[in-house]
């Protein structure tokens, strides 16, 4: 499903710039080509102010449809039309990279990222590896060494790389809320967000959509 004319779309910009892939930018479609949208030039919204993009650039956008689903899509900048008002021209995705996510019910995809836990009240640390990841919870491998138990809360901080190849790191706070025994005294640890800033989950969303259109991409 494409966004429409019309519709509002919500995009981060790739690049080395980490201030810009920290802000969400605002958007919306004016015009519609057989392989093209044509948009308005994005504005920041938390100052106002108009975002320039260049010939190439890539950004991730997601556009909100009935039910409160959230529609993700990866695409670049393809050009520029000069009218009353310059409007950027970027690529229709292939309908199937389009990835929904409904409100509430966040993506969640297998990924090997490192962890960094905090826990207990001798604030003992430890670092691990992930299981999975997603914009409600992780999960991450253990020994039974690390004494952990349902219902404890943690600190954690986990490395974030992006396709681009910039490095983010997010910090959250969580509760486990399950623990698995599997072989070799090993331990699954499955956790849920206690708290957490918006923009640091959207990181986490934004991995996420990324890993899943790797795992498209492969098959």
């Amino acid at each position: 499903m494409f966004p429409k004319i019309n519709d509002v779309l919500y995009i981060q910009v790739a690049g080395n710039d980490h201030k810009d892939e920290l802000f969400e930018f605002k958007s919306r479609i004016a015009e519609e080509e057989s392989q093209n949208f044509l948009i308005e030039i994005p504005m920041s919204q938390t100052s106002g102010r108009l975002k320039r993009l260049y010939l190439g650039e890539e950004l991730s956008i997601f556009f909100m449809s009935e039910g409160g689903i959230k529609n993700y899509f990866n695409t670049h900048v393809t050009g520029f039309k000069e009218d009353v008002l310059r409007m950027v021209r970027i690529q229709k995705p292939d309908p199937d990279s389009i990835s929904k996510i409904q409100r509430r019910n966040y993506l969640r995809v297998q990924a090997n990222l490192e962890i960094a836990v905090k826990h207990g009240v001798n604030e003992s640390r430890f670092v691990a590896e992930t299981h999975d990841v997603g914009g409600g919870g992780v999960s991450f491998h253990t020994q039974e060494a690390h004494h952990l138990e349902e219902g404890e809360s943690l600190s954690c901080w986990i490395l974030v790389p992006y396709r681009n190849g910039t490095l983010e790191h997010v910090w959250f706070q969580s509760e486990v809320i399950r623990i698995q025994e599997m072989e070799n005294g090993r331990r699954l640890i499955m956790l849920k967000y206690e708290k957490i800033a918006d923009q640091e989950r959207q990181k986490l969303i934004k991995y996420c959509f990324e890993r899943q259109l790797e795992f498209r991409e492969k098959s």
